[in-house]
């Protein structure tokens, strides 16, 4: 019995977060109506404040969602490089990249920093810092980075993507800006290397 109430409630939140995904792409977070979106999946506002306190709520784990995913596709594409550097450099070119997405652009890079503050500060940032944290601490081992603070490099790495990011969603041509953003990316980082 509680195992199944468990599943009903895991439904009914993956429900309202798909909803809240496609209102917020489409609409944007302001204009998306909490009445339109429980209603369309036979849901009432009792079950979104239940399982997210409030709209805002809702945009937090969309956004979590999202940035999830973004850091996994970021890191499978790292992850076919040749060497653990050009992973780190390619997984953060990915990163910046996914800016030139509509959904990625309105609800993670603009709606989301407007409503729930500092990206820096998203439970999915902190666990793409510690992912880049012990790479950068494995090159700096093996002599390819420069023995810097392993923290203060990875944080620096991770907000020069999200900043490239920021950038791109927030530009009046954003395929114009990512290969600029890209590339400064790319610069910044070998600075890190060693020798």
């Amino acid at each position: 019995m509680a195992k199944r109430r468990v599943e009903m409630m895991e439904e009914t939140r993956a429900k309202l977060v798909a909803a809240a995904r496609k209102a917020f792409a489409e609409k944007g977070y302001a204009a998306a109506s909490m009445d339109e979106l429980t209603a369309e999946v036979g849901l009432t506002r009792g079950a979104l404040y239940h399982n997210f306190g409030d709209k805002r709520g809702l945009l937090a784990a969309v956004v979590n969602q999202i940035d999830a995913e973004m850091a996994f596709r970021a890191q499978k594409i790292g992850g076919r490089a040749g060497n653990a550097w050009e992973g780190l450099l390619i997984e953060g070119t990915a990163y910046i990249e996914m800016a030139l997405d509509p959904e990625v652009q309105r609800i993670v890079l603009l709606d989301g920093p407007a409503v729930l503050g500092d990206p820096s500060q998203w439970p999915s940032q902190s666990s793409c810092l510690q992912a880049t944290k012990q790479t950068v601490k494995r090159l700096i081992a093996q002599g390819v980075l420069k023995p810097v603070d392993a923290e203060a490099a990875a944080r620096l790495l991770n907000g020069a993507a999200l900043n490239a990011a920021l950038w791109i969603a927030a530009s009046e041509d954003p395929k114009d800006v990512f290969p600029k953003a890209a590339q400064a990316f790319r610069y910044l980082a070998t600075g890190l290397l060693a020798g």
